[in-house]
């Protein structure tokens, strides 16, 4: 698991009703139709005399000349994936009357953060959308901006006196996206999936019926992964089938651990690994040649291993791109990198590994003109891959239920990550290769939702035939939290969907 570069945004649904600012709709309306009330995913302000400031913890926004530095505040929503938009509306709340113009301008970046963001690296200002001096609130209509799931981002301007607003941190009068809805954008659940007992993989893994079940436990700790992948199974209720460990470079795998683990007779596991080949040298490097010896060490141990086995070349691809020309990391180079590596490995005579290629899925990520270029071809790859999380907890970063964590779409449009899979790549099953829900460290939310969305899921997606949770209290940044027993319902929730004979799938 990595962590996207933004942050946070909750989805409210309620029935749209009139507030200051904001035009009240008719009764008829209002009965017809759905507002989706979203957080700002991340907010703050910028100054031009202290250009390296961090603002973003900040109650405040504020936009406008105070003293001798101007000061500019961005905003950032994100629309989720499956929302029809018919309307959008954008409010903020002022915390002083000031008789200053403000501008509200478009913002074409989304890959800044309110963590890191400064006069120094904000971003550049685009049209402007409106301009009008703030009452107790400043309500802009952004219909024809906010046009379906996406990330937008918008920035406040004014060359008058200072006017400042409540920003997301603020215990009240935060700034709020409301996006008007067609309709219920709720997913359909579908009959139950049948599974007769008779499940059993094939050359590559793929299940004739059910779906694989997985997890990767311990995560971000140092309890070896073997014996936190066992309590997981104790805790949880099911064997995983799947056992996920993670490498780079020149480490020596399979390890004695993960041979034991998927050599127990009365446990049946196959072992799902990710390696970071270019670990220390870079994915054009790897293409060239240059980490070969590298490759035949691994093709060697592979071959004695013997057992049929999932790999994941630098999985979620995505987070570590250089978009520039001779970085070595540019999209085309980790294609390069993933064609040369399995290609040698079939060279070398290796026929157990099953390859899996596994992206991020975020929205920012699909919308970069590179992105396209990061598949490596359908010749070298055997399934399609997704790590994706949802939060558990409303108001942050992705809430939402398993079906959201499918279906994120390009930012400013496009076709989700789900549905390009399975148009683009028809004939490659799927694998949710990292999943989760998650609550911030010590805001605890209950994320038995999110279990009991799963399986509806898998009844109407049958191009998914493996999930596998990842499970840690604490993630690489140390505030989330994405346990399956972080509360007694969310437990009682999991187990019974551990328990699901869909999951319930023989190893050939």
């Amino acid at each position: 698991m990595r962590r996207s570069k933004l942050k946070k945004y909750s989805v409210l649904t309620a029935v749209l009703a009139g507030a200051a600012g904001v035009t009240a709709a008719s009764p008829a309306d209002a009965a017809a139709a759905t507002t989706l009330k979203i957080a700002a995913g991340d907010d703050a302000y910028v100054s031009s005399a202290r250009t390296g400031v961090v603002f973003g913890a900040e109650t405040k926004l504020v936009a406008g000349v105070s003293g001798k530095e101007n000061k500019t505040a961005f905003l950032k929503f994100a629309v989720p994936a499956g929302t029809k938009v018919a309307g959008a509306r954008l409010t903020l709340t002022t915390q002083a009357s000031t008789p200053s113009t403000v501008a509200v301008r478009q913002v074409a970046s989304t890959t800044w953060t309110e963590g890191k963001l400064t006069a120094a690296n904000a971003p550049a200002l685009g049209s402007v959308l409106l301009s009008a001096v703030p009452g107790a609130t400043l309500s802009v209509d952004l219909g024809k901006v906010v046009k379906g799931p996406g990330t937008y981002a918008f920035a406040l301007s004014s060359t008058g006196a200072a006017v400042r607003f409540h920003s997301a941190e603020a215990k009240s009068g935060a700034p709020v996206l409301e996006v008007t809805t067609d309709t219920d954008v709720s997913p359909p659940v579908p009959s139950k999936p049948v599974n007769n007992g008779n499940c059993v993989t094939d050359a590559k893994l793929v299940p004739s019926c059910g779906v694989l079940w997985g997890a990767a436990a311990g995560g971000f700790t140092d309890t070896p992964r073997d014996q936190a992948l066992r309590d997981w199974e104790k805790l949880s209720g099911r064997t995983s089938t799947i056992f996920h460990t993670y490498h780079k470079g020149d480490e020596v795998f399979p390890t004695k651990s993960e041979i034991a683990m998927t050599s127990e007779t009365a446990n049946p596991r196959v072992l799902l690994t990710n390696w970071k080949i270019a670990y220390g040298s870079s994915w054009a490097k790897v293409a060239q040649g240059q980490q070969d010896k590298r490759i035949d060490a691994f093709a060697a141990r592979a071959k004695a291993y013997g057992k049929k086995f999932f790999l994941v070349l630098n999985h979620e691809p995505e987070n570590d791109v250089v978009a520039k020309a001779g970085s070595g990391f540019e999209a085309k180079d980790f294609a390069a990198m993933y064609r040369h590596t399995i290609l040698r490995l079939k060279a070398q005579g290796v026929t157990n590994v099953v390859n899996v290629m596994a992206y991020m899925g975020n929205e920012k990520w699909m919308a970069q003109s590179w992105w396209k270029d990061l598949y490596p071809g359908d010749d070298v790859v055997d399934w399609m891959g997704l790590d994706s999380y949802v939060s558990a907890e409303p108001g942050y970063y992705h809430y939402g239920k398993f079906n959201d964590l499918l279906d994120r779409a390009p930012t400013g449009g496009g076709t989700n990550w789900y549905d390009w899979a399975t148009t683009k790549h028809a004939s490659k099953p799927i694998m949710v290769a990292e999943w989760g829900a998650y609550h911030r460290v010590g805001k605890i939310a209950d994320k038995a939702p999110v279990y009991n969305s799963v399986l509806p899921e898998l009844a109407k997606r049958k191009a998914i035939k493996a999930i596998v949770y990842f499970d840690t209290k604490k993630d690489d940044e140390g505030d989330r939290d994405i346990s399956i027993n972080s509360t007694a319902t969310a437990l009682t929730a999991f187990k019974k969907l551990a328990a699901d004979p869909i999951f319930k799938v023989k190893l050939g």
